[in-house]
């Protein structure tokens, strides 16, 4: 598929620099499992699941316009809620400086970008290391998932829905050995 003809994941005309809470979801390239598993319920990370989880827990520092609130990792994914609060004590981003009509916020899309870099160069010299396994041309798919939080309502539900992602593993359509169980 060419960029033309990909499917848009972000709204359009939105500005994803606003104030307020965004719901992300963040898969690894063909759903390999590569951070952990899932035992008895519970989540257990591997020493690339904690990498993830090292840096995913620094973009609110990397973005001090940014407030991290629930989160998951999964075997072949992420779950996570970025609240965007306000603008960043410097106006400048990637090292321009902001031109009139510009967002002065941080955008969304700039957090996720610069969490998989971060997350990905650290695997490449654990796998160099030879403490990780090598992955197959990519860690992530290009993109990533998100959803504008609007209420209070709907942010306490994908809270639960992130709290609870471990104990419906089993369901998932993202658990390759769920696949297996059907096909056999």
């Amino acid at each position: 598929m060419n960029e033309q003809n990909r499917k848009r994941n972000r709204l359009h005309n939105y500005d994803y620099s606003q104030t307020g809470y965004y719901f992300v979801t963040i898969c690894t390239q063909n759903r390999q499992c590569l951070f952990g598993k899932i035992v008895e319920d519970d989540m257990i990370l591997n020493e690339a699941g904690k990498i993830i989880d090292y840096w995913w827990n620094e973009i609110k520092n990397k973005f001090p316009n940014s407030e991290l609130d629930e989160h998951v990792i999964m075997p072949n994914h992420l779950h996570g809620i970025i609240a965007i609060v306000g603008p960043p004590s410097n106006i400048r981003r990637r090292g321009k400086s902001i031109k009139q009509g510009e967002p002065l916020y941080s955008p969304l899309q700039e957090m996720i970008q610069w969490f998989k870099t971060m997350a990905t160069n650290q695997y490449i010299r654990k796998v160099r290391l030879g403490a990780l396994p090598p992955f197959e041309k990519r860690i992530w798919q290009r993109s990533f998932y998100d959803h504008i939080i609007r209420n209070e309502k709907s942010l306490d539900a994908i809270r639960v829905y992130i709290q609870s992602n471990p104990l419906n593993w089993k369901w998932d359509e993202n658990n390759p050995s769920k696949k297996a169980t059907q096909s056999a």
